[in-house]
């Protein structure tokens, strides 16, 4: 029997969704994310009368020291936070919430990385800073992807759309009016590795050509930083097709996410490409309207995407 205590402590964190950027942030260009409030993750602390610390969640329940390889980030994540605390691993049951789909791009192990690290600060009454915050949320994201760019935390981490560029400091994005958007979930992991190799290997066949893709999809960013400022939404589905293409392009979609992609456009999006690592997923598309934005979700749930999300992006 494990005894615990009346007093919880949680943290929290909300998804993200990269609008313009993937792939090409990884060397060195910019993009553009956005908090997706829509899928959270909560992470509660509570102690116990045990000598070890516990997790409890829908994938595994049990000590730390027990976790399954794919949540050693999580793991690391915890130790870490304690190690800043100067506190130990043990007396402690941390339970995790999620409604962010797994290996869809959305910033599933950055968010519980994020709560975590909240929700452990909070219960020991530690001020915690935003350096603090994602340098140890960072640990979880370099398990989970190898060498991350950072963009996951940041994004996950902010209650605004951001700018991230590597080796820059992270700013805000400013947005004009509001925008309509649709992400929809192919159902599908992403194969985010296999893409990285898909340009990395043509990189190697083909170095001039796949460059000026990475740069183009730079450029994009830029331009999609104007149309959000301008409030021009039929530059930024323009820019949002175009990424796309330059996406496939670098063999970073697959046949799932472009069916997605032209069921959206076909409902009347402005624009829709994929968002996050690729090769499987989300896909993004860009509405006139909330109506159009619900007509567009219901497009593609009956094209058997497995969920929809829609929402107003306002600065």
């Amino acid at each position: 029997m494990i005894n615990l205590s009346k007093n919880t402590v949680v943290g929290s964190s909300h998804g993200k969704l990269i609008l313009v950027g993937e792939h090409s942030v990884v060397y060195g260009k910019p993009a553009i994310a956005l908090p997706l409030p829509l899928v959270e993750v909560k992470a509660s602390v509570q102690s116990v009368l045990n000598d070890t610390l516990i997790i409890d969640s829908m994938y595994y329940v049990g000590p730390l020291p027990d976790l399954p390889e794919k949540m050693h980030g999580i793991a690391a994540c915890i130790k870490e936070t304690l190690k800043y605390l100067e506190k130990p691993a043990e007396g402690l049951i941390i339970k995790l919430e999620s409604t962010i789909p797994l290996g869809r791009g959305l910033g599933s192990s950055a968010a519980v990385a994020i709560a975590v690290v909240r929700s452990l600060y909070a219960y020991y009454g530690r001020k915690l800073s935003k350096g603090e915050l994602l340098e140890l949320a960072h640990l979880a994201e370099t398990y989970a992807h190898g060498n991350p760019s950072g963009i996951d935390t940041a994004a996950a981490s902010s209650d605004q759309p951001i700018w991230f560029q590597k080796g820059h400091q992270i700013e805000s994005v400013q947005i004009g009016r509001p925008f309509y958007l649709v992400v929809a979930d192919t159902g599908r992991v992403g194969d985010t590795h296999a893409a990285v190799a898909s340009i990395k290997n043509k990189s190697t066949i083909n170095p001039i050509d796949t460059q000026h893709s990475i740069d183009q999809l730079g450029e994009i960013s830029e331009q999609a930083r104007v149309a959000l400022a301008h409030g021009n939404v039929k530059l930024l589905g323009n820019l949002l097709n175009a990424a796309q293409d330059k996406l496939t392009t670098l063999g970073v979609s697959d046949q799932g996410l472009n069916q997605l992609v032209n069921v959206a456009r076909d409902a009347g999006a402005i624009g829709a490409k994929l968002t996050g690592g690729g090769r499987g997923g989300c896909i993004v598309a860009l509405a006139h309207n909330m109506n159009e934005a619900k007509s567009i979700a219901i497009a593609l749930e009956k094209a058997n995407a497995r969920k929809t999300w829609y929402f107003t992006l306002t600065e």
